[in-house]
């Protein structure tokens, strides 16, 4: 059931931060005192909180931003797509809209750049919920930064993604429970591809881009309070690496879902509001 708009206004907008557009959906609320930003995954959207900040929207001011180049934002070559330059992004994206009291909720990738924000601009944050974080990646091999200077770069990642199952597909491999899968669901994730062919050109960029990401020594360096959340099936981030980001960040605890892929908000959006507002207030 969602919850009815009382003192929330929601404002769909664009600002250029650093040179590349940034889409963000915007739920104002006069009576909050806290705010939620939202980062999406990888090859996702804001899209993907659909059933969990309708839930939240009411108690907390909210901001859910595409970061490029995915979902509605910029996908331009000039932009480095590293976890450090959108993570710069973001902040001065905060900065400017003035957000007070913060909060990140980041699922996936957006797990990644959550954290990345914290080391970066601690003072910033109150606290963060990591809903199936990745952590610990390397940088891809040099052999497929060097292909992905090619003219055709964008071509082979697009023929890459609809030999992996295309949208359907990897949705399939994201949840536990297939049957929630439905004709609304692959449309919301297939959007940004068909409405934006560029975009594939600037996946190949953003692989190219991506380093290594944050080692423990750093992690330990993170103090904010974090609240990590897990699907016990998950495939794509599975749950060795919830463990150990457990173990590597101070004061962090951990969330077991049962019965949960990688697609956490999809899957478990009541149990993931109810974790959120606990956690946070």
């Amino acid at each position: 059931m969602v919850t009815p708009l009382i003192n929330t206004k929601k404002y769909v907008n664009v600002r250029e931060i650093n040179g590349i557009d940034f889409y963000y959906e915007h739920y104002q609320n006069r009576n909050a005192t806290k705010t939620l930003f939202f980062i999406h995954g990888f090859l996702s959207s804001s899209f993907s909180f659909r059933y969990v900040i309708p839930e939240l929207m009411d108690s907390y001011e909210i901001v859910s931003v595409d970061f490029p180049p995915f979902g509605n934002s910029g996908k331009t070559l000039d932009f480095t797509y590293s976890y450090k330059n959108i993570t710069v992004s973001l902040l001065k994206l905060i900065h400017v809209l003035n957000l007070k009291n913060v909060s990140i909720i980041g699922h996936s990738m957006g797990g990644q750049i959550g954290l990345h924000m914290l080391y970066q601009s601690p003072e910033t944050f109150e606290k963060a919920v990591l809903l199936a974080g990745s952590a610990y990646l390397k940088q891809v091999r040099k052999s497929l930064i060097a292909l992905s200077y090619l003219p055709f770069s964008g071509m082979f990642v697009k023929r890459w993604l609809i030999k992996s199952g295309g949208v359907e597909g990897n949705l399939a491999k994201v949840v536990y429970n297939k049957s929630i899968i439905t004709d609304e669901m692959v449309k919301g994730y297939l959007e940004p591809f068909i409405k934006y062919d560029n975009i594939f050109r600037a996946l190949a960029k953003f692989i190219r881009d991506r380093e290594d990401d944050l080692l423990q020594p750093i992690l330990k360096k993170i103090k904010t309070p974090i609240l990590l959340v897990w699907g016990d099936s998950d495939k794509i981030v599975p749950i060795v690496v919830g463990k150990r980001l457990k173990n590597d960040l101070p004061d962090s605890e951990l969330v077991i879902l049962p019965k949960t892929g990688h697609l956490i908000p999809e899957e478990r959006p009541e149990r993931t509001v109810e974790l959120i507002k606990k956690f946070i207030q």
